[in-house]
């Protein structure tokens, strides 16, 4: 699809935020401005997909101020959502370029907001038939105010998509990890109650090998004992037989 104007886009950014020369604030008008702008051509402004200076996501910086500020970033994506959703013909946007170009004339803001509405009726022309009625002004302010509301419902539904995707998987992560610590921690403490029974039953062992021990070498002594003891007496009679019968 073909591109926005980008000369409006950079016209609508500057009512909003300060320009590119150093010093001039929102709503001041350019050193140099003294008469109101030359009217644009009243062909309408082409309306294809949003293009910023790079995606419009929910998560772009790691430091988060709970205020918010004006990112240039968004500030270039809404002009571009303005421009796109701009109608053929003047409108509340070439007031306002009137309107800021008188800033600088020393008018109070009744004056300024007159001056700019005769300079913006002689702008139109055939428009508005003579017409002093401004809601012509109204309307198509309200009907950017409608194209910046529907945007920012897309962007919401996007941070909610985005919650839901990165923050919600992130926290189900963390429901598991925390169940599985619980889970070791009791591995643990199961596995303790293990070590300090097997260091016990071990301290008991120790005491049995010694009274087993003693057991088996005193039963080894009495049967060599015993044993000798037979042999004793058989070698004995054996040699009295030997004596005696002969």
């Amino acid at each position: 699809m073909p591109e926005p104007d980008k000369s409006l886009g950079r016209k609508i950014l500057s009512f909003f935020v300060k320009d590119e020369e150093p010093g001039t604030a929102t709503g001041t008008p350019p050193a140099a401005a003294s008469a109101p702008a030359a009217p644009r051509p009243s062909a309408s402004v082409p309306t294809p997909s949003v293009t910023s200076p790079g995606p419009v996501t929910p998560v772009e910086r790691s430091a988060v101020n709970p205020t918010g500020t004006v990112d240039p970033k968004f500030a270039e994506h809404l002009a571009n959502v303005l421009a796109q959703n701009n109608p053929p013909g003047p409108d509340y946007f070439e007031f306002r370029e009137t309107l800021r170009s008188l800033g600088n004339l020393g008018l109070s803001e009744d004056k300024q907001f007159q001056a700019a509405w005769a300079s913006f009726k002689a702008l139109a022309g055939p428009t508005f038939g003579g017409s002093a009625d401004a809601t012509v002004l109204t309307n198509t302010a309200n009907g950017y105010i409608a194209a910046l509301n529907k945007d920012r419902d897309g962007f919401i539904k996007s941070v909610e998509t985005a919650l839901a995707e990165r923050v919600g998987g992130l926290q189900n992560e963390q429901k598991r990890l925390q169940t599985d610590n619980e889970s070791l921690s009791k591995q643990l403490v199961e596995i303790q109650k293990q070590i300090d029974a097997n260091t016990n039953r071990l301290t008991a062992i120790t005491g049995e090998i010694t009274e087993q021990s003693a057991k088996i070498t005193q039963n080894r002594q009495n049967y060599e004992s015993t044993f000798a003891h037979f042999i004793d007496q058989i070698k004995s009679d054996i040699a009295k037989m030997a004596q005696y019968l002969k």
